[in-house]
């Protein structure tokens, strides 16, 4: 098969973060309003009215039109930046350590790329939630006030306030462990996914001339094709703990609130598929964002490339 990637040792690095700081924040902008109304669906009680996300959004637009979909957005967008040059590069180095270290026991291709492209999303997921989770826990207050009788704020500094306020600096991070829980198990299955779907896809695709690289049409589709596939994959698995963990990081404030009592709370709203609500909005903003993320992701390293993007 064609070599299609491009190593961190072959990108220009000031272009890389640059060019990448303003791509990701396009993505971000296209997607955000999926993240707001799968929060809402996620702390809904029995006596929400809105608990559908169709009515969800008739709510939002129908009270504050299309700002209402962009609540916590100002948050979520001055910390993207920083989280994501940490993810990224922590992403990149470890990818090509974890090759290294694979190498030695002769395992299969496909293989190969799972374990080592999984151990990267892990990773770099996990040094990013030091600086994520408070941006997750204001944004997702901003992006409920007012539903299903949570407070309203006058903004992302307002919500910090009163969080340290209530909590110190603990309640900030309220959730750390469940995020590491979600997010680093969601970066690992949604990176390792990818890594071997790709294997697999170009396979399929029959590209097994070592001397050309693969054409443009056939990079996107693999890459977009293998984006769907993770992004479906880690939804499914992953969503029971981000609706646990957001319900948490969410009612903190207004109340305290345990993991136990959460789960129980869910199971006796809506049964065991309590703790799947939302599952639709991030199935499709986890597809949609993968696809996204890794089509921007790819173009950006081959437009970073030091010897201008060939393998």
């Amino acid at each position: 098969m064609a070599s299609s990637e491009i190593n961190w040792d072959r990108l220009d690095k000031k272009k890389f973060f640059v060019v990448g700081a303003g791509l990701f924040t396009g993505v971000t902008v296209a997607l955000y309003p999926v993240s707001v109304v799968k929060t809402r669906l996620q702390v809904a009680s029995k006596d929400t009215l809105e608990r559908s996300v169709f009515s969800v959004v008739k709510g939002l637009l129908k009270t504050d039109g299309i700002p209402g979909l962009y609540k916590g957005f100002g948050t979520v967008i001055t910390g993207a930046i920083p989280t994501r040059i940490i993810f990224l590069t922590a992403l990149e180095t470890t990818k090509v350590a974890s090759f290294r270290m694979v190498e030695p026991f002769r395992l299969s291709e496909t293989n190969q790329a799972a374990i080592a492209n999984g151990i990267a999303g892990m990773a770099s997921s996990f040094l990013a939630q030091s600086l994520f989770v408070p941006i997750d826990v204001v944004s997702q207050k901003l992006m409920v006030q007012g539903y299903s009788g949570h407070a309203q704020y006058s903004g992302g500094l307002d919500v910090a306030r009163k969080v340290l306020r209530s909590d110190g600096i603990r309640g900030l991070y309220r959730g750390f462990g469940l995020s590491v829980m979600t997010y680093v198990p969601s970066n690992a299955v949604w990176w390792a996914s990818y890594g071997s779907s790709q294997r697999y896809l170009w396979r399929f695709l029959g590209d097994n001339n070592e001397e050309d690289a693969p054409s443009l049409p056939k990079i996107i589709f693999a890459q977009a094709t293998g984006g769907i596939i993770a992004g479906a994959t880690a939804s499914c698995i992953t969503t029971p703990l981000d609706t646990i963990k957001t319900r948490l990081q969410v009612m903190g404030l207004e109340k305290k609130i345990s993991v136990k009592q959460v789960v129980k709370d869910l199971i006796t709203e809506d049964g065991w598929k309590g703790v799947y609500r939302g599952l639709g909005p991030r199935f499709f903003s986890m597809s949609a964002w993968g696809t996204s993320m890794i089509l921007a992701y790819e173009y950006l390293k081959r437009l970073c490339a030091k010897d201008g993007g060939g393998n």
